[in-house]
């Protein structure tokens, strides 16, 4: 049962949160992350290419915690451990593959070319990824993100550095459009387009984020369920790729989206690829019209499992999140949070989940979220 937030103002949330952030890092000891980030703030504004002694000194993403939540595993009857991607340099999941694309397209770069300039389609995480990652290897980089992207994740691009952020078309798969037919289409070799999920640079670079759990879960690494957010497939890529590769068939997997984000529910309803005519759930980082077909393969083998809720519990699962581990997380990860709530797991994978079983939650990102937007989410589904 979820416990409502106490209405608080803004200015007091915003208090609350800074404080009880501060002390759960402490508690948990996450003060080597904090210096690490620290180190990556001082250094923004130096040029490092990726073929150059100094960008050994500076990664494109960094191993993050795996913390068992003993507020959520009392919710879900079982051991509920959280991989706070959310703590990555560009604040979600997507510093990892879209890092590993840049990276080996530099690394792909003849010798003596230079002037390359990253083109990037996003909803909000995979812009901020593109940007940081530009910056750590020292070229520039340009943002086509929709009309509906909310004004604060445009003004994070430009502040984070991005040459330039246009706004074209009503959902992603629009403004790649855009972005295809009206600039890479010039052909320069030194425009590099920039995949937000579908590239197996990209799935490869999510994978490392199972390969940290695997080291990191006690009694020998190997959850029973991994619960992660599609939004056009690349984390799930990513996971599956590397259970395949540990021959883990038997891991069950939660794929999570919102209501009016559901783009591989309608696709596995099908039986096909379907693109849907406009994206309608508040989660605008799940906001993508069509998700890859590779996506679809691995969403039809019986070990994954296909799971649609309404924005209204993905809110209340980011509050939830707030109230048991005093962080901020966006609705592509509250949705994943509600499904510890009212006995939905053991619904859902159709078998009661044991108190021993290890259920890891991808915490994904904690970009598209603020102190406001979890005051309104707290008047309207906190009572």
């Amino acid at each position: 049962m979820l416990i409502p937030l106490p209405p608080l103002p803004p200015s007091s949330i915003l208090l609350q949160f800074n404080l009880n952030l501060h002390l759960s890092l402490q508690t948990r000891n996450y003060k080597h992350l904090i210096r690490e980030l620290s180190i990556r703030r001082k250094k923004k504004n130096m040029t490092v290419h990726a073929n150059s002694p100094a960008a050994q000194d500076n990664k494109l993403w960094v191993k993050t915690p795996l913390i068992e939540s003993h507020g959520l595993s009392e919710e879900a009857g079982c051991r509920v451990f959280l991989k706070l991607d959310n703590l990555q340099p560009s604040g979600s999941f997507k510093s990892r593959g879209i890092g590993n694309y840049m990276k080996c397209r530099v690394l792909d770069q003849p010798p003596g070319v230079s002037g390359i300039h990253f083109y990037a389609v996003s909803g909000g995480n995979a812009g901020i990824a593109c940007v940081h990652a530009a910056r750590v290897l020292g070229y520039p980089a340009t943002v086509v993100v929709p009309t509906t992207a909310k004004p604060a994740i445009v003004s994070k691009l430009l502040n984070l550095g991005a040459t330039e952020v246009l706004q074209q078309g009503s959902t992603i798969l629009e403004a790649d459009e855009y972005l295809r037919k009206e600039i890479l289409s010039k052909g320069d070799p030194r425009m590099i387009y920039v995949p937000p999920f579908d590239h197996p640079d990209v799935w490869d670079g999510n994978a490392t984020v199972m390969k940290e759990i695997s080291s990191q879960l006690p009694d020998g690494g190997k959850p029973d369920v991994v619960i992660c957010s599609v939004g056009g497939g690349g984390l799930l890529n990513g996971v599956m790729r590397f259970l395949d590769g540990r021959g883990w068939s038997d891991v069950d997997v939660v794929a999570m989206e919102t209501e009016g984000a559901d783009s591989l529910r309608a696709s596995l309803v099908a039986g096909k690829l379907v693109t849907l005519k406009r994206i309608t759930s508040q989660a605008k980082s799940l906001g993508v019209a069509r998700v890859s077909a590779t996506t679809l393969e691995y969403a039809q083998r019986p070990q994954v499992r296909s799971v649609v809720l309404p924005d209204s519990e993905a809110a209340r699962g980011s509050l939830l999140f707030a109230q048991k581990e005093r962080m901020m997380v966006e609705l592509t990860v509250g949705v994943s949070v509600a499904v510890c709530c009212d006995g939905r797991l053991s619904q859902i994978l159709g078998r009661q989940v044991a108190p021993s079983e290890k259920v890891v939650i991808i915490v994904c990102g904690g970009n598209d979220i603020s102190v406001e937007t979890l005051a309104l989410w707290t008047e309207q589904y906190g009572r």
